[in-house]
């Protein structure tokens, strides 16, 4: 393995390892007590324990879905209504992307195999998503969110989350930088063709270790160029290209704008700063409120404070955790971030337009003082 991939595994299990390394300090050392105590309180109320009953019922319900949405393709035939059909493919693709998600931090079995294998079959057949490069992806982010220079979901690119990236644009890539967060959205219809590229390259780059390279690579097969071909011979040219960008569009829609909200627009963190876990997991990280629909759409990651603290716990567990953590932060002045998925968004876009103007300095906002203050 390079040295520069992070097995998200091994990130995923940092909390334990700040709890075993925290025994061997002094008690005065306040950051990590405090992570000490929130995990006992949560781990005494069961939260930490699996529910593979709920997750099996899930399972069961995204096959009834597909199920669903095949019978309504087949009986649609030719038909503009296959737009449709496109959209809510794509609405299950995306849920099946966040049980991959789950699977893939561990919450489901206690089997590290069946986690593995389940995130795999799930992610590659159903998003066309490569599992080993999305774990070596988001491995880093839970490892150091919004650490520039180290979370690679900030690095630029189309879009830039630092000024200092967007001052070193010029002509058109500057025009654009002024403007990027009116064309946020526009460019979430993109994200999911974003992830087949980098997933593609990845699966067939084998200068990096992959566990499951031959599997990745059939399943991708099948996701990104046997069902394709499928589509254009049922629907013929003109309907099955449609389809195919419909449901390719409104994919990345929906699953860049679940994801989106999290990070963006929050503080960034200048590479040389070292926080504590609890601290660096919260003041990054954003709640999204709006009750059971945004629950169930946005596959629990509305909560990603709870769940950057304890990525293996169940995502059906972190709207109950939710109080114990708000309450703690309350207790030790930590910030917690929650607002509404509506205001989450004009947030990231006012945030997008300001960093690609200039006008903000993510190191002077309030919480990053907060952080440069307990250094």
């Amino acid at each position: 393995m390079s040295s520069a991939t992070i097995d998200s595994t091994d990130v995923l299990d940092e909390a334990e390892a700040v709890l075993r390394v925290a025994k061997k300090r002094p008690a005065r050392d306040r950051h990590v007590t405090d992570f000490i105590a929130l995990t006992e309180q949560v781990r005494a109320a069961g939260l930490m324990e699996r529910e593979i009953r709920w997750y099996v019922f899930r399972m069961i319900r995204l096959g009834l879905g597909f199920a669903a949405v095949g019978v309504m393709f087949v009986t649609l035939g030719q038909s503009w209504w296959q737009m449709l059909t496109a959209v809510l493919f794509a609405i299950m693709c995306t849920l099946t992307g966040f049980l991959s998600h789950d699977a893939a931090h561990r919450q489901i079995f206690a089997s590290a195999k069946k986690n593995a294998w389940t995130a795999v079959i799930s992610g590659n057949l159903f998003v066309g998503l490569s599992h080993g490069w999305w774990m070596n992806k988001h491995g880093k982010h839970h490892a150091n969110p919004n650490k520039i220079g180290v979370d690679t979901d900030i690095a630029a690119g189309a879009l830039v989350f630092d000024p200092e990236s967007a001052s070193q644009r010029t002509g058109f890539a500057k025009w654009f930088a002024a403007r990027q967060g009116w064309f946020f959205f526009p460019l979430l219809t993109l994200a999911v063709l974003d992830l087949h590229i980098n997933s593609v390259r990845r699966v067939l780059d084998r200068k990096h270790a992959m566990p499951h390279r031959k599997v990745e690579m059939a399943l991708l097969f099948i996701r990104l160029v046997m069902f394709p071909i499928a589509v254009l011979l049922f629907l013929g040219p003109v309907f099955g290209i449609a389809f195919l960008v419909v449901q390719e569009l409104a994919l990345g829609l929906y699953m860049g704008g679940s994801f989106a909200p999290n990070h963006k627009g929050m503080p960034l963190v200048p590479k040389d700063v070292k926080i504590d876990f609890m601290r660096r997991q919260t003041l990054m990280s954003r709640n999204i409120s709006g009750g059971w629909i945004v629950d169930a759409g946005m596959g629990g990651l509305n909560y990603q404070i709870e769940h950057h603290l304890f990525p293996t716990m169940s995502s059906r567990n972190l709207k109950r955790v939710q109080p114990m953590v708000r309450a703690y932060c309350a207790e030790r002045n930590i910030m917690y971030t929650e607002t509404t998925l509506a205001k989450s968004y004009m947030i990231v876009m006012r945030y997008l337009n300001r960093v690609g103007l200039g006008q903000r300095d993510p190191f002077e906002c309030p919480v990053t003082a907060q952080l440069r203050s307990a250094r």
